[in-house]
C-alpha cells in the first residue's frame, strides 16, 4: 500500500499494528452496504432526504451515550453513524456525484492543508494558534466569514458555544474572564431593568433575556465549562431526583397535586440525601 500523498508516516508517534485488520472490516461494511442497497427493500429506497432525519436522531444518541459515560454504547451509536456515512456515499455513487473514496480524499487534503504547522512551515505553540490558522486558512479557501461555517439549524446554546470559539479564533475575544463577568453583571442588570419597568416590554425583555444567556455562555467558556452538557446534566439530575419524589410520596400515599411546596420539598431533600445528583 503506498502512503497517502502529503502524509508524513515519520510523524506517527504510535504504529498501529491491527491497521490491516481495520481496513478489512471497513471494506466488509462497504460490501455490506453494497449489498443491503442491492437487496434490502427499505435500503433501497432511501435517499439523502428520507435519512436526514434519522442521521441526527442517531447523533443525539451518541451524544447521549458520550454524556453517560457508557463506552459500549458509545461505540455503538458511533457504529451506527458511520452507517450512514457511507449510505450517503453510496448514494452518490450510483447518481455519479462522488464516491466514499472522494470523500476520504477531500477530508485528508483538507486537514492537511488547515494543520500547516504539522505539514508545513507554519509554527502553532498552542491550540489558540491551531484555531487562528484554520479559520484564516477558511477564508483563503473562498469563505465569506469566520462565522460563515456556523450552520443555520444548530440548537440556539450549541450556536452560541460555536459562534463565539469562531470568534476567538479570529482575534476577537475577551482577555480575560473577570472582563466576561462584568459583562454578564451588566446583561443581568439590563435584563432586570425591563422586567421591572412600569410598562414591560415583552419583546425588550426577551431580547435582553438572550444577551444574558449569550453572556453566560461566554463566561462558561473561560471556564472551560460546556454549557449544553452542564444543563443537561442538570437535566437529567432535576429528572431523576422528581421521579424520586413521585415514587415516594406514592409510597406514602400522598398525591402530589393535594401537597403544599414545603411538603414536597421535604422529598426533594431526601432525594438530594440519597446522592441522587445525575
Amino acid at each position: 500500500m503506498q502512503p497517502t500523498p502529503g502524509l508524513q508516516p515519520d510523524k506517527v508517534s504510535r504504529p498501529d499494528p491491527d491497521r490491516a485488520a481495520k481496513l478489512d472490516a471497513f471494506d466488509r461494511l462497504l460490501t455490506l452496504m453494497d449489498e443491503l442497497r442491492d437487496n434490502c427493500p427499505w435500503d433501497k429506497e432511501q435517499t439523502w432526504q428520507s435519512l436526514r432525519h434519522l442521521t441526527i436522531e442517531e447523533t443525539y444518541e451518541l451524544a447521549d451515550a458520550i454524556l453517560s459515560e457508557d463506552p459500549q454504547e458509545v461505540r455503538k451509536e458511533i457504529g451506527d453513524i458511520m452507517l450512514h456515512l457511507v449510505f450517503y456515499a453510496r448514494i452518490a455513487d450510483e447518481q455519479k456525484q462522488f464516491d466514499i473514496k472522494d470523500v476520504i480524499d477531500g477530508l485528508i487534503a483538507k486537514l492537511i492543508r488547515r494543520h500547516p504547522h504539522i505539514y508545513g512551515e507554519v509554527e502553532a505553540k498552542d491550540s489558540d494558534a491551531v484555531r487562528q490558522n484554520w479559520e484564516q486558512i477558511k477564508l483563503q479557501e473562498g469563505a465569506k466569514s469566520v462565522l460563515a461555517g456556523v450552520p443555520r439549524s444548530l440548537p440556539a446554546m450549541v450556536k452560541a458555544m460555536r459562534i463565539q470559539e469562531k470568534a476567538r479564533g479570529a482575534g476577537f475575544d475577551w482577555d480575560d474572564k473577570a472582563q466576561v463577568w462584568d459583562k454578564v453583571q451588566e446583561e443581568l442588570a439590563e435584563f432586570r431593568t425591563e422586567t421591572e419597568a412600569p410598562n414591560p416590554d415583552h419583546a425588550k425583555i426577551t431580547a435582553e433575556f438572550g444577551d444574558v444567556l449569550f453572556s453566560l455562555i461566554n463566561y462558561a467558556r473561560f471556564l472551560d465549562i460546556n454549557p449544553e452538557e452542564a444543563l443537561e446534566r442538570t437535566n437529567r439530575k432535576f429528572i431523576n431526583r422528581f421521579n424520586h419524589l413521585e415514587a415516594a410520596t406514592n409510597a406514602d400515599g400522598k398525591d402530589l397535586r393535594n401537597m403544599t411546596l414545603p411538603e414536597m420539598d421535604a422529598y426533594w431533600n431526601q432525594a438530594k440525601e440519597l446522592g441522587i445528583n445525575t
